[in-house]
């Protein structure tokens, strides 16, 4: 009889604790793969993988330059108490101090991680948050505000956050679906597209004084506008990307001493990323027209303002690269990584190459590869 009872108990409390492991989330373990170290290079960086819309997909990568081991979704594992995982759309991340900042724009967060071990420390919640920048021990960043679509949504909005209590400490209208942000002079200036209405677009910069946090000005420069860099001599370089018709995309200079546009390229420009002396600019502009993308990689000279080549990739798997995503140069030996998205929805890839336009390396990432953030 005794023996009986224990065989119950024993049965019941095999049933009670695979119901409770069913219940425990299960975590994701990392997959690593051998690159190529170089311990010059510094630490490593971190890859935010988008995901596609409401797939909950967004998951970080990390390059370690040391061991040259690159480690694919370590997110999860990392942190296996996090709900629903990194959460869905990863559209930026940077390294501020000793903290980690990714932008989750459809989960409405901006998860905090520590830089060197991507432990979470906790977030900020901003509705349709898109880009983040920091200027003077706080945080930036910009935010559609509306629901996803409404061509009625109303502006947009950056919000300053302090970075030790992550605390929003104030906020300010900038115009409708604001992207891309650069500080320059305590001046901050913000990329609105709006993109929720076409044809009816933005077509403005807002400049917001950082000691008052009020818009003072808007410069006009042209419609659909994304991505905004400094360069090292007082002028940002903006990217449009036209309305997919007869207006094509463009790159554009503004002089931050007069707020003026300067100069135009006229040429598409989907992403750039300046190093030094060099902007490095690429393209897959889509036309409604045509229905095809086409593909462009320039090379422009900074303080000249001069396109100097028109393809910065010199080898041959610059024809596999379906879908151009993410762009990042490495300071330290002028390494040029890009990715490409594929099919959006199947893991994409990270190429390296050399200065020259070499391919050194490649590696299988995750879901759409997008934003790079550079570990000091």
């Amino acid at each position: 009889m005794r023996n009986k009872i224990r065989t119950v108990w024993l049965l019941l409390l095999l049933v009670t604790g695979l119901a409770s492991c069913r219940k425990d989330p299960s975590i994701v373990r990392h997959e690593e793969v051998e690159v190529q170290p170089d311990s010059m290079l510094g630490s490593g960086f971190y890859l935010l993988n988008e995901g596609n819309m409401g797939m909950n997909k967004a998951s970080l990568d990390f390059y370690d330059f040391r061991t040259g081991v690159y480690k694919r979704n370590i997110y999860n594992e990392i942190n296996p108490t996090a709900t629903k995982e990194l959460g869905d759309v990863g559209n930026d991340i940077q390294i501020y101090g000793a903290k980690l900042y990714a932008v989750i724009n459809m989960s409405d967060k901006v998860e905090v991680l520590q830089a060197h071990t991507a432990k979470r420390i906790g977030q900020i919640n901003i509705p349709n948050c898109r880009y983040v920048t920091f200027a003077n021990g706080k945080v930036y960043v910009s935010s559609y505000a509306g629901i996803v679509g409404d061509p009625n949504a109303p502006e947009g909005f950056v919000a300053e956050i302090d970075t030790a209590s992550l605390q929003i400490l104030r906020r300010v209208t900038v115009g409708r679906q604001p992207e891309e942000m650069a500080i320059v002079n305590n001046k901050l200036y913000v990329a609105n597209s709006g993109g929720y209405s076409p044809p009816n677009y933005e077509r403005t910069i807002s400049v917001v004084d950082l000691s008052t946090f009020k818009e003072i000005k808007r410069i006009d420069v042209a419609i659909n506008l994304h991505h905004v860099k400094k360069d090292n001599y007082g002028n940002l370089f903006v990217t449009s990307r036209g309305d997919y018709y007869d207006i094509h995309s463009n790159l554009f200079v503004i002089d931050t001493k007069t707020d003026q546009v300067t100069d135009s390229f006229n040429i598409a420009a989907e992403n750039i990323c300046i190093q030094g002396d060099s902007a490095y600019v690429y393209s897959v502009e889509w036309s409604y027209i045509t229905n095809k993308n086409v593909t462009s990689y320039a090379l422009i000279n900074v303080p000249e303002k001069q396109i100097i080549s028109k393809n910065f990739i010199a080898d041959s798997i610059q024809k596999q690269i379906k879908i151009p995503y993410g762009l990042a140069v490495n300071e330290t030996n002028g390494d040029i990584y890009v990715t490409d998205a594929k099919d959006y929805v199947t893991p994409g890839a990270v190429h390296c190459f050399d200065r020259a336009g070499r391919r050194r390396w490649s590696v299988t990432a995750g879901d759409i590869p997008a934003h790079f953030a550079f570990l000091p």
